[in-house]
Parts: structure tokens; C-alpha cells; sequence
């Protein structure tokens, strides 16, 4: 599955806070790339949120995988998933 498209929100906080909580109500959902992240979510660099949410006790797992941006470039992407809230 794919992160809801949230880009069309124009979430007005951007600030670290508001970024884990957009991406971890997204991996509740589903789990989410980095191209997902970055364009669904407005999260520009995901790999800090997820090890902050991962240091908050979130287990988190990371899948490499191949996926396709939006003008077509293939890239090997994180894909992250949510396995269980703090431990």
C-alpha cells in the first residue's frame, strides 16, 4: 500500500513534532517509503524521524526495495514498517 496523499493539506507545521506525528499516523496505516514520505507527507528527510520515533520506542523495520518517483527515476528506497508501539 501507499501513503494517503496528504500533500494537497498544505499542513501548515512543519516542525519536527508535527513530521513524526504525520509519519507515524501514516505507518499505523500502512507501511511507507521514502519517495511516500517525501511526497505524501512532506518529509524531506524521513530516516531522522523514523530513528527518533525509533529512540521514542516505536519498532520500526526497514525493507529495501526499488520504486519508481514520480518522472519515472528508479531509486532503492526504505520502505518502513510499523511492527509495534513503544516497548
Amino acid at each position: 500500500g501507499t501513503a494517503p496523499n496528504q500533500s494537497k493539506l498544505r499542513q501548515q507545521d512543519n516542525s519536527t513534532e508535527a513530521q513524526r506525528q504525520r509519519l507515524l499516523a501514516a505507518l499505523r496505516r500502512c507501511p511507507v517509503t521514502t519517495i511516500e514520505a517525501r511526497r505524501d507527507l512532506d518529509i524531506m528527510a524521513p530516516a531522522p524521524r523514523i530513528f527518533e520515533l525509533r529512540q521514542r520506542g516505536f519498532q520500526i523495520v526497514t525493507i529495501w526495495a526499488h520504486q519508481a518517483t514520480d518522472c519515472g527515476r528508479e531509486h532503492r528506497v526504505a520502505r518502513y514498517v510499523l511492527i509495534k508501539g513503544p516497548v
